[in-house]
Order: C-alpha cells, then structure tokens, then sequence
C-alpha cells in the first residue's frame, strides 16, 4: 500500500465548502469523484484543513492510499481530466514509507503551520471583478492601527473570542506565529500564519480588525477581546469572499513541493 500526497487548487465560490456532504457540492467530493473515474476504485482522502463555503485554496494538501502504481505526473492529469475548473490537482506524490503507521505522512497531523491570506478590497464602491475572490469594505481603513492591535496575539493563547460556535477544535489555545497587513493601493492583504486555527477564526479577527482601522474600535480592542474570551464581545464574521488557505508547513523529510501564492487577484 502507498501513500500520496496531492496539491490542491480550488475556488471556493463555486462549492459549500471543503468536506464531503451529501448533496455532494463540496470540493471533497468533485475530488473524490475525479480520483474515483481516474483510478477505477473509491479512495477516501483526508485534508490538512477544511475550508468553509466560499473559501479558496492556492495550497491545500490532501493524502490517500492505494495499491496502484501510477506515475506521480499521471496522477495529477488524470484527475485534472474529470475535475471541474474550479478545482485542480497542482502535484502529487509518493511518501516514504514509515517504520510504524504513528511516523507515517498525514496531510493534517504532520502539519506544522497553516498559513491564510485573506484579501480585502478597500474603496468607496465596490468591483464587481473581484466579487466572490475578495472582501469589500468602502470604509477607509487604517493600516498602521490594525498593525498595533494585532501584537497582543502573536504567542500561544486561548482565542475562544475569535471561535465559531459550532467549532470542533479540541482546545482554543493556538500558537499565533505572525501576522502580517500590507496596503496595495485599494488592496489590504492580511497574511496570518499559526500552528493551527479554530473555526472561523481568520475571519472572526478580520472583522475586528476592521472596526479597528475605520477608528471604531482602539488599538487594544483585541488584546481585550483576546482575554476576555467572549465571542459575542468581538466583530461579526467577515464575508468568506476574500480567505485563501495560503500554505500548509511540513518537515523537509516529506519533500513536498510548494507554489508562491502569486495568482491572488490584483496582485
């Protein structure tokens, strides 16, 4: 039995999300679908992480087992030639084998960080060219502010404040590695990168972020929110529209390759 690796692209405007469900419009099951026709057998896959209806991927990692032996460049054509457009095998391949089934690759577990951009379109009145691939927001937003609000959470903390009710995590405490924001003109790209997140939780801090650069909310609002951990104290969940799951971390052992996020729109 081997294990692989894929590389999977996806826009989300077109699908309820990642995971498998039964009306069958998630990315899961078009790629479940595609490997099935492709290899003539049903594969389950498990992902690094699930996105949730409306949100894209320029690097989601997915991995399954099979007793086949295709190339790695046949895998990727051949399940590209049933995928919709908006979904797409970008590489596969092989993973070592492990001595036990505990030291053996696994798309979610052997993840060291994910990283999530999420891209917001700052102007008076909104383009009708980035709707569903960016946020929006006509207030204008001040960078320099939402910077400063964002240094209380760098570090390992309980970000019950910024976790969805209906999220399954284990445990609200997430180790915060960094965050960035950057200005492109109209365009503000919010780069947050952890050793895991709770569910809506990119999108939870974006909202306050929000409040904060339009002078709503102080500086010290999310360090407040943060330890207070109320999520009905904090922002409402921003529109899915702009969130891309950038980037998934592993040990260097596994040679996975990896795409610089260079095809986010208006960038």
């Amino acid at each position: 039995m081997k294990r692989i690796a894929l590389g999977i692209q996806y826009n989300g405007a077109d699908w309820l999300g990642y995971q498998i469900q039964p009306h069958g419009q998630t990315v899961q099951n078009k790629l479940e679908e595609a490997i099935e026709r492709f290899a003539c057998v049903k594969l389950g896959t498990t992902c690094a992480g699930r996105t949730d209806a409306g949100v894209h991927a320029l690097n989601q990692v997915v991995h399954f087992d099979t007793e086949l032996d295709r190339a790695e460049h046949a895998w990727v054509r051949g399940i590209n030639a049933f995928l919709p457009d908006s979904i797409g095998v970008r590489w596969a391949r092989y993973l070592p084998e492990a001595p036990t089934p505990e030291q053996e690759f696994h798309s979610r577990f052997s993840a060291r960080s994910r990283t999530y951009h999420y891209l917001l379109y700052n102007h008076q009145v909104r383009s009708p060219l980035l709707a569903g691939r960016a946020g929006f927001t006509h207030w204008d937003l001040d960078v320099a502010r939402m910077r400063e609000a964002v240094k209380p959470l760098i570090g390992t903390h309980d970000f019950t404040a910024f976790r969805a009710s209906m999220c399954q995590a284990k445990t609200p405490v997430k180790e915060m590695q960094m965050i960035e924001i950057e200005r492109h003109g109209d365009m503000i790209l919010f780069t947050l990168r952890a050793s895991a997140f709770l569910h809506h939780m990119v999108r939870n801090l974006v909202g306050s972020l929000v409040y904060v650069g339009q002078g709503r909310e102080s500086t010290d609002w999310l360090g407040e929110l943060l330890a207070g951990k109320d999520r009905t104290k904090a922002a409402p969940t921003f529109m899915p529209d702009g969130l891309y799951l950038s980037k998934i971390e592993y040990d260097e052992q596994w040679g996975l390759p990896y795409e610089e996020p260079s095809i986010l729109p208006a960038f």
